[in-house]
């Protein structure tokens, strides 16, 4: 990551600055070949957090520099990679504007599969049959997380996360579910809200398993692997046809 130019360094020309100065749009282009899940919200909540400066016109819109850019890559790359939190990274932004160099990084926590995703991003039909060996204790999960005791009660409660029967353990879907609930709270939206998804999925679910009895049914051998191949593409297109229903239903509002 570049560091900070010096006080005493000479400062490029106007027109060069504003030539290499980026719009939020742009940036968020820029970021999602590498963290497909970034958001203009994210972007504008590490600012709150003071993660991130970016310049402002005189109209108030934000204009960021490739420094900018760079340290949105060093922030979004700890959190996903290393699950640091914003303060310890914060604290190592501070040491690298300071000129120092930061802190090796090791591992101290699960690793967790990446989702298989699609060309748009969405989950693709292997992603469903996908199963991972990860098993986290509670308090395991409670650290990868990032969330309280207390917020994870809540999602038990509601029937979002739950460990597995006979081991106590929790899978790397009650982990994406935990971190999904976090990420939400940012916004107020508390577990209860959730339990209308929880619903929608179950319908999704009931539905799936409807369609696809017929083919298990079959009476030749390949009658298993139909059912099971029907089951992730079905799954994949629902998805798929949710995150449509709700991008037409926010540009309508």
């Amino acid at each position: 990551m570049a560091a900070s130019p010096s006080p005493g360094a000479a400062s490029p020309g106007p027109a060069s600055a504003a030539k290499s100065r980026m719009n939020i749009g742009q940036v968020l282009d820029a970021l999602r070949p590498d963290f497909p899940g970034i958001t203009i919200p994210k972007i504008r909540f590490l600012e709150g957090e003071g993660l991130i400066k970016p310049e402002r016109t005189p109209a108030g819109y934000r204009k960021f520099s490739v420094e900018d850019l760079e340290r949105l890559r060093y922030i979004l790359r700890m959190q996903r990679d290393h699950y640091l939190p914003l303060k310890v990274i914060g604290e190592h932004l501070d040491a690298m504007d300071r000129g120092l160099e930061p802190p090796a990084i090791e591992s101290v926590v699960p690793s967790v599969p990446k989702v298989a995703l699609s060309s748009d991003g969405l989950p693709s039909p292997e992603s469903f049959g996908r199963t991972s060996d990860l098993r986290l204790s509670r308090r395991e999960l409670l650290k990868v997380a990032e969330i309280s005791e207390e917020l994870l009660t809540e999602l038990e409660r509601y029937g979002l996360v739950a460990a597995r029967t006979g081991t106590g353990h929790f899978d790397s879907d009650a982990l994406v579910v935990a971190r999904t609930a976090r990420d939400l709270g940012e916004y107020g939206i508390e577990p209860r809200h959730l339990r209308a998804f929880k619903t929608a999925a179950d319908r999704e679910v009931g539905l799936v398993q409807q369609v696809v009895a017929p083919i298990a049914r079959g009476r030749d051998a390949a009658a298993a692997g139909r059912a099971e191949d029907a089951t992730l593409q079905i799954a994949a297109l629902s998805v798929r046809l949710h995150a449509t229903l709700i991008k037409i239903g926010l540009s309508r509002g």
